[in-house]
């Protein structure tokens, strides 16, 4: 699998985990170069609290664009570590 935006590929594995239909990629495989700091959080009942990264490609802004759990709850362990992403991303084969 693939996450691209803005003509850059920004992660890339074989190994995603996939959970409600997001493609969650392995740490090593996020081009951390693309990202920067956000302040966002969200809550979800079952997984924890994700925090949020923003992206910076070619000069352009997507803010709060890839998500993860630092420390998810048992019920979603196997996503710890692992990025997600939305906001325009496009995940695919």
């Amino acid at each position: 699998m693939k996450a691209v935006w803005n003509g850059v590929t920004l992660a890339e594995s074989g190994d995603t985990v996939v959970v409600e239909g997001n493609h969650y990629f392995p740490a090593e495989s996020l081009k951390k170069e693309y990202t920067t700091f956000s302040n966002h959080r969200s809550g979800c009942p079952w997984k924890g609290q994700a925090q949020y990264l923003s992206l910076f490609v070619n000069g352009e802004m997507n803010p709060d664009a890839v998500w993860y759990y630092a420390d998810p709850l048992p019920a979603a362990a196997e996503i710890k570590g692992r990025y997600a992403f939305w906001k325009g991303v496009k995940v695919s084969e």
